[in-house]
């Protein structure tokens, strides 16, 4: 691919271009070294942590779930994002197409650059499930929850690559076109002046994410009515981006697996790849929203976040997440309730009660019973008569 050469900005006018960075790194002292493309990960850790605890919290569920499933998904993140990138793009390391002549010591010494989204993405998941598994969470509910977070970790990430002076595209003539240190540009363009400026695509993905973030928190509280909506929202919303976004870049141009024909259509590797999941993702979004639930019940279950016997499963109703579905069995079960109340009510006011409730509460039927028996007997003497006379009376 030959790129094409736009009109280049003023040299040294910094109003017509996004500066290079200063510096990759701050030295600290002997051989330590702070590393601004592992800060921006580490920053970019911190923030999706805040956002997924405060969303997942808002789910019902615990805090400690999201500092749990964080260690894993960290760890298998790096180790796929690492391998993606190893695999996709394998010339340092192991040579042009793989013939031998790379430098394996360069694979494990991440702070120099080069994590794969897809493969950070994949063996992520993978770490969330098994937290999801050990501790009885819903896979599909936790992941709502954490996407946003995802995604706002991408998009502070993603400024790691400005200081490694990577991830740009062709050279533009818009004013906010990225300056490139010579060093740093690929020969296809090297012969073009200082003062070119290029796409600044990792700027593009991150003001992307950054829009993104706010549109799956909109939908985390619009899309409860069936969990994993906004996990393939985040998806398809973030493959649609990185799509275009790969259009544009013109860095590894010259790397043996950069390119890939198909269809008659030769793009990126990375833009087949946002392709395919851009379309998994329509499709799972199509298939989870014609399942999703029919009745109160199944539609209150979507409430729970823990699987039943696992933490804290909370009790809410079907209109805390739709309030148009299936209200009638709703209203209809509401007036059964007060119908049973009114019953019981006039059941607790009503004069065949065995207890009265009046002044006489102390009679008992044997007291009724023994003033029935003395009415009935004529010759029944009163109280305090001499039973003698009672009887002399009688004969």
């Amino acid at each position: 691919m030959t790129p094409t050469v736009a009109a280049a900005a003023p040299a040294g006018d910094l109003r017509a271009g996004f500066p290079a960075p200063p510096s990759s790194g701050l030295d600290l002292f002997g051989p330590l070294t702070l590393n601004y493309y592992a800060l921006c990960i580490v920053v970019g850790i911190i923030a999706a942590i805040l956002l997924s605890s405060r969303l997942w919290k808002s789910r019902g569920g615990s805090v400690d779930n999201v500092m749990d499933a964080t260690l894993w998904a960290v760890l298998l993140g790096i180790v796929g994002g690492r391998l993606y990138h190893v695999f996709s793009s394998p010339d340092a390391y192991f040579g042009p197409n793989f013939d031998g002549t790379g430098d394996l010591t360069l694979i494990p010494q991440v702070w120099l650059g080069g994590l794969g989204i897809w493969g950070a993405i994949v063996l992520g998941a993978v770490g969330i499930w098994i937290a999801c598994r050990r501790y009885g969470i819903k896979f599909a509910g936790f992941a709502d929850a954490i996407v946003p977070g995802v995604l706002l970790g991408q998009a502070i990430g993603r400024w790691g690559n400005w200081f490694n002076q990577e991830l740009y595209g062709a050279p533009t003539s818009l004013p906010w076109g990225l300056e490139v240190d010579a060093e740093h540009r690929v020969p296809q363009v090297q012969h073009l002046s200082e003062s070119t400026l290029f796409h600044p695509t990792f700027l593009y993905e991150s003001l992307w994410s950054l829009a993104g973030v706010v549109v799956l928190v909109l939908l985390h509280k619009k899309f409860r009515f069936k969990q994993g909506l906004v996990a393939w929202t985040y998806v398809a919303y973030y493959t649609l981006g990185r799509f275009w976004i790969e259009s544009l870049r013109i860095d590894e141009l010259g790397k043996s697996t950069q390119w890939i024909s198909l269809f008659g259509q030769e793009w990126r590797l990375n833009m087949w790849a946002a392709l395919f999941t851009f379309l998994v993702a329509l499709v799972m979004l199509v298939v989870l929203f014609l399942r999703r639930p029919r009745t109160a019940e199944a539609l209150a279950e979507e409430l729970q976040v823990y699987r039943v016997g696992h933490g804290t499963r909370t009790v809410g109703r079907a209109q805390d997440i739709d309030p148009d579905v299936d209200q009638d069995a709703d209203q209809d079960a509401d007036q059964d309730v007060d119908h049973d109340a009114a019953e019981s009510t006039v059941a607790d006011q009503s004069p065949d009660d065995e207890t009265s409730h009046g002044p006489d509460a102390g009679t008992t039927e044997e007291d009724a019973a023994a003033q029935e028996a003395g009415t009935a007997d004529p010759t029944a003497g009163s109280a305090g008569e001499d039973p003698s006379e009672a009887a002399d009376e009688r004969r």
